[in-house]
């Protein structure tokens, strides 16, 4: 089954729309560079303030915690108040707490700092998701517009070690937030004029006691997977995710019971948004599995410099820059999204296979897997978030996105998690069993000490490359997996937009009335009469069935149905 090629409805954007884009990117940029940024700023960030081993640890995952805890409340957020405005507003603290963490004279204020900027980046990504959904009701353009979004994201990650790298050789370390301040200077100087404003126009009462709930889910979970690949299976770190997790249970429930819930339930009634978001948190899974041992088999297997070993990181993020546009073109092409999707996870479960081939001398074969495996994923992601926001409601776009992110993050906790601790329990096995235990339990902790054993080092590497094989064999029977997923679960799914269009083109998408009637019926009120469905047809039971086009203009010939009443 292929796509519906036919003129989708709305109206095609202009050089206004694409030139906002622009202005969408340069925050979506830096706030994904400051996920890697202090890579390489640490250690001077260390030598200026210094930190305890605690705080230390605050200053480098604050951001990321805060960011993944915060993410669905601002999508809910900004669906409410308007996604420009909380755009601007996340502009303006992620400018502010950057001057401020650039600086910062104490360890306290750098994290204080970094948190905020953590709120900051909280508003930005889904209110950028959530505008392009706006500003783009034409399918392929939304397609292309997604495309740019996806690849600007995954470069962003991949810039900022480097850039943290050249900007701390040349420069302090603070500088490496000041980046922050032109790109939003000019978003708040560009946003009010070329960005539309949006929001739900009957988004309810904010739900607040999901928002303490939420990030309860969320920040557990994520410390957990976080720690748990560098730590192993600690019973702290599997209660925290399990902790994380009743919470989220207590989180679903109130969505399903609440008059007016932060994450409406009817957003996964819609045909292909749950598979949409599964599938989302796989391709995350693989991505972030894969980086946990591609960056230490950089530097410590092959022995390169943590700034060589980020530009060399950089060239497999060159074919990134096609698979994007190219899985768009296929899709426009008419290939069904399905297939497409299929794919790219195909493609990515290839560069596992790639991966699990190479020794401990093998770096041009890791940096080929590694173009391959982000290529595949790339091609998923674009289209997986295309499909995502198609399908839900445009007044709940923020919402569809944040929750797009979060499972980003989950996925990739989740990746480093799994994956790490499949590499972990190989390299443990591999190593001679006369070894210093420090050696036997990272791949670091036995080059600190290989001076004091002969071939402790080689040994090492060895092993650790073991792990990464095996990792990556569980990573690509996962990812071939989703494949099989996503060609059963997204066979002939379409988003709005690549429906055929409709007689009427006032149309409503079928989604969109059920959303309302299961919202109307959970708010305690009687669901509003549908006009249209999406074929362009009235609906029985509206008021307005009796001026449908296919209604009758004159009664049919014969007799009544029934016995006529006498006056």
């Amino acid at each position: 089954m292929t796509n519906s090629t036919s003129t989708p409805p709305g109206p095609r954007a202009g050089r206004r729309e694409w030139t906002a884009l622009g202005v969408l990117m340069l925050p979506l940029l830096l706030v994904s560079m400051d996920v890697s940024v202090l890579y390489f700023a640490v250690p001077a960030i260390s030598a200026d303030l210094e930190p305890t081993g605690t705080q230390q640890l605050w200053i480098f995952d604050i951001y990321g915690f805060v960011l993944a805890g915060l993410l669905m409340t601002m999508g809910s957020l900004g669906d409410r108040i308007g996604r420009r405005r909380l755009l601007l507003i996340g502009a303006a603290a992620f400018g502010a707490a950057s001057l401020t963490a650039a600086y910062a004279d104490s360890a306290e204020t750098l994290i204080l700092a970094r948190a905020v900027l953590g709120i900051g980046g909280a508003t930005l990504m889904p209110s950028t998701m959530a505008l392009i959904r706006t500003m783009f009701t034409d399918a392929g353009q939304r397609a292309r517009a997604i495309a740019v979004w996806s690849g600007v994201m995954t470069a962003g990650v991949a810039l900022g070690s480097v850039l943290s790298g050249v900007l701390v050789e040349y420069f302090w370390w603070g500088s490496v937030f000041l980046v922050n301040l032109p790109a939003m200077v000019l978003l708040l100087v560009l946003g009010p004029i070329l960005l539309p404003e949006s929001r739900d126009p009957d988004p309810g009462r904010f739900d607040w006691p999901s928002v303490p709930l939420s990030m309860a889910a969320v920040l557990p979970v994520v410390y957990g997977l976080k720690e748990i690949p560098s730590e192993g299976w600690n019973v702290r770190y599997v209660l925290s995710v399990t902790v994380g997790l009743l919470f989220a249970a207590l989180f679903v429930h109130r969505q399903r019971t609440t008059a007016s819930p932060m994450i409406s339930p009817a957003l996964f009634r819609g045909r292909g948004f749950a598979p949409a978001v599964t599938l989302n948190l796989v391709s995350a899974f693989g991505m972030m599995g894969s980086a946990y041992f591609t960056t230490q088999y950089i530097q410590s297997v092959l022995g390169k410099s943590a700034l060589e070993a980020a530009l060399w990181a950089l060239l497999p993020s060159v074919p990134i820059g096609a698979a994007a546009p190219l899985a768009t073109r296929l899709v426009q092409k008419g290939v069904d999204r399905a297939h497409v999707i299929t794919a790219g996870f195909a493609i990515a479960a290839s560069g596992y296979g790639v991966l699990a081939l190479a020794g401990p001398d093998s770096m041009w074969l890791v940096l080929v897997a590694c173009g391959v495996l982000a290529s595949g994923i790339v091609m998923v992601m674009s289209q997986i978030m295309d499909l995502a926001l198609g399908t839900a409601p445009v007044e709940r776009a923020g919402t569809a996105s944040s929750l797009m992110e979060t499972g980003t993050e989950f996925g990739g906790a989740l990746g480093m998690a799994v994956l790490g601790s499949v590499g972990t329990a190989v390299y443990r096995h591999e190593m001679p069993s006369s070894a210093p235990d420090v050696a036997r339990e990272t791949l670091g902790g036995a080059l600190t000490v290989a001076d004091q054993v002969p071939g402790l080092a080689t040994a090492a590497r060895e092993a650790f490359t073991s792990g990464m094989n095996g990792a990556a064999v569980a990573g690509a029977v996962l990812l071939a997996g989703a494949a099989g997923l996503a060609a059963v679960t997204l066979r002939g799914v379409r988003a709005h937009s690549e429906t055929p269009t409709s007689r009427v083109p006032s149309a409503r998408p079928a989604f969109e009335d059920e959303a309302v009637q299961a919202e109307a019926g959970l708010r305690g009120r009687p669901p509003p009469d549908t006009r249209t469905s999406v074929d362009g047809n009235v609906r029985p039971g509206s008021p307005h069935a009796r001026t449908s086009r296919r209604s009758p203009r004159r009664p049919p010939p014969g007799p009544p149905p029934g016995p006529s009443r006498p006056r």
